[in-house]
């Protein structure tokens, strides 16, 4: 019997996960050696008295939780009024779950942050049945407890003292594992067995209880103080709890620290497969033309049509023996598969019966950003189901994009205008003295392509409500190049976020450049050039821009300030080998004067989905920079097809835990590593299922 019961523990891990109350993955207050899916993304608030947490919990690796956490608590200085506090947790597993050996993690709390809540855990899982046991071993303020002497003293001196640096936040802690004292914590979670209800059976519900090794120092109020020092002093660590969880929701309610009620809520979800909005079925495919044109200029100007009603700008077409050659730019249509398609679908019944091999060409913003060959019958087996996105892969050739339209052909003369309306919030997160400001508003722009990749651009935005304009007064001993956002709020209600002239063109084969001149974004406008240099056929890029730019008036019209300055940066992008993941590192000077680089690591689901970092180091230092101590953020980036309607956009988040003025880059509409990005072979590889669309 107990070998049978131990056999259980290799299945330990098939069971979902349950979520605590710091964000990650563990019991309540305390952690264990359990993850999510890999690519979970997770986002909830934990609710208490005089403490609310609010997280966001990503499984960026198999092995690796990252969690990002906005605190808002009693302020433990004045012991009234609140004050936001922002951390970040990292938890890395050392050992999976085998038949006679526990699961394994070692975690690192707030290990960027103000330091208030540091600390560092070892800890162990086993599953038996229906109970999951853990057990570990806190330093800092997860060994608050203090029933042990650190093991680690042992081997060094130095692991007995722990330097505490509860300051400005952001920095990176670097007293792991140290402190003379530890304490040891515990828990169990129970799964249990689905009930029958009146509503019907429940199933999915966690029983949870612990020991933490947290004794609660550094709060203030609501709990016993202690005489020598005002701290707090938990009335218990032993905390109970129940949690109910299904596909997509976490909801939990525990009794923590003998004192207070929490409430735990998160909505989570698989990244690779995102819930999402059926798109409308596709154009049938009709049979190929019996007659064509008695001209090859009536042809085009057929074919012209016919893509227009698709949704293309048509720029050129060619008909050579058995190939046909089409460029087209823009469409709603996401990645060369798709496109490739829907231009098909659209021409079909034009196309003479010889023409046999289609060549693509795909512009983006005036410039070509993707060439692709590939066999007229493959691609209707495609689209008619006949034939499987991966044959026509097989079959399609990519090429350099030069930029030449063929010569010979047919282009169209008329000048190609786009306008839409749009709602547009803006969001600062991690104002020490706010949580959150916010200003929402609704935005109305145009485009005029001139031809030769030069056009014309612009928007103007109205405010409609929000607390941005609220935001504090600036601070900063560096030039405000960001954190008067709160006035151009307060004094820009009405505004002209950009209005610009601009040319992209291909410089060479799979070299890009562009040139833009006016209001270049909401604070600054001037002279901004760049190069970009994408292999279609590798995985990297290379790019450098070049900007000078003087700083735009807090109304947000026509008027200029008196600052000015040039910037600009190296930048190298790359596709990673593993996990779908890629790195950018932009080095150079930022717009307040300094010089560093930015580092930024990203994955991309095959949903489209993207979630990534980064973090931007410069000769700023920590105290010049102010709250904060440097520029970082986390992101995540939606495809907008995933809400239902054919589109190329892409909606985002951009949590960046404070506003300031270090490390803080020029912010231009067309970036060329957003513009050529969908043009590379790897993206070809990896939206094949547009083929059948």
């Amino acid at each position: 019997m107990l070998l049978l019961l131990l056999a259980t523990g290799a299945r330990a891990e098939e069971v979902p996960a349950s979520g605590g109350n710091f964000g990650g993955v563990g019991l309540l207050e305390t952690r264990n050696a359990r993850f999510r899916e890999d690519g979970t993304l997770e986002a909830g608030a934990s609710l208490r008295h005089q403490r609310r947490f609010w997280f966001v919990n990503f499984q960026a690796l198999p092995f690796l939780e990252t969690t990002f956490r906005l605190t808002e608590r009693l302020n433990a200085t004045t012991g009234r009024g609140f004050t936001t506090d922002r951390s970040f947790d990292l938890k890395l597993r050392l050992l999976r779950e085998g038949d006679w050996t526990p699961a394994v993690a070692v975690g690192l709390q707030d290990f960027i942050g103000t330091g208030l809540y540091s600390g560092e855990y070892l800890v162990a899982s086993k599953r038996w049945w229906g109970l999951d046991l853990s057990a570990g071993l806190g330093w800092g303020r997860l060994g608050t407890g203090g029933e042990w002497n650190n093991p680690l003293g042992y081997l060094h001196d130095g692991f007995d003292n722990r330097p505490r640096d509860v300051g400005r936040g952001g920095t990176l802690q670097r007293n792991w594992f140290r402190g003379e004292d530890v304490a040891p914590f515990a828990g169990i979670e129970w799964s249990v067995p689905p009930l029958g209800t009146p509503w019907g059976v429940v199933d999915g519900l966690r029983a949870k209880a612990e020991w933490s090794g947290d004794r609660l120092r550094d709060e203030r109020g609501g709990y016993p103080a202690r005489r020598d020092t005002g701290r707090g002093d938990a009335a218990s660590r032993v905390n109970l709890g129940l949690q109910w969880s299904n596909d997509w929701l976490d909801a939990g309610l525990s009794f923590t620290h003998g004192t207070d009620l929490l409430l735990r809520v998160s909505l989570r979800m698989n990244p690779a497969d995102p819930p999402r909005l059926p798109l409308p079925d596709p154009p049938p495919l009709p049979r190929r033309a019996a007659h064509v044109p008695a001209s090859e200029a009536a042809l085009a100007e057929a074919v012209f049509d016919a893509l227009a009603q698709a949704g293309f700008t048509p720029l050129a077409f060619r008909q050579e023996e058995q190939t046909a050659e089409i460029a087209v730019e823009g469409g709603r249509f996401n990645g060369q598969p798709q496109v490739a398609a829907r231009i098909l679908r659209a021409t079909e019944g034009l196309l003479p019966p010889g023409v046999e091999m289609l060549r693509i060409r795909w512009w983006l913003a005036g410039a070509e950003v993707a060439v692709l060959e590939i066999p007229r019958a493959v691609l209707e087996g495609t689209t008619t189901g006949r034939a499987s996105p991966e044959e026509a892969w097989a079959t399609a050739r990519p090429l350099p994009a030069t930029g030449a339209i063929p010569p010979g052909g047919f282009e169209p003369s008329d000048l190609d205008t786009s306008w839409g309306v749009e709602p547009r919030l803006a969001l600062q997160l991690g104002d020490p003295t706010r949580t959150l400001r916010w200003q929402a508003g609704v935005a109305a722009g145009g485009r005029v392509s001139l031809g030769a990749g030069f056009s014309l651009a612009g928007s103007v935005q109205q405010a409609l409500a929000g607390n941005l304009d609220q935001g504090p007064t600036s601070d900063s001993r560096l030039p405000h190049v960001r954190t008067d956002y709160g006035r151009y709020a307060a004094e820009g209600k009405f505004s002209i976020p950009a209005l610009y002239g601009e040319r992209i063109w291909n410089l060479a084969p799979d070299v890009f450049a562009r040139g833009t001149v006016g209001l270049l974004e909401p604070m600054f406008g001037g002279a901004s050039a760049e190069v970009l240099w994408r292999p279609f056929d590798r995985g990297f890029a290379v790019g450098l821009d070049l900007n000078w730019v003087k700083q735009r008036a807090f109304d947000g019209l026509l008027g200029l300030r008196n600052y000015q300055t040039t910037t600009g940066h190296l930048s190298v992008y790359a596709d990673l080998p593993v996990w779908n993941l890629y790195g950018v590192v932009r080095a150079g000077r930022y717009l307040a004067g300094d010089w560093g680089a930015t580092f930024e690591l990203g994955r991309r689901f095959s949903s489209g989905i993207e979630v990534g970092g980064f973090a931007t180091f410069t000769n700023v230092s920590a105290a010049q920079f102010g709250e904060g101590s440097f520029d970082k953020g986390l992101y995540v980036r939606v495809p907008l097809n995933l809400f239902g309607a054919e589109s190329r956009g892409r909606g985002g988040v951009l949590i960046r835990p404070i506003q300031r003025d270090g490390g803080q880059r020029l912010s231009v509409d067309n970036p060329l590593w957003d513009v050529t990005r969908e043009g590379r072979a790897d993206m070809l590889r990896d939206g094949i299922a547009g083929f059948s669309r």
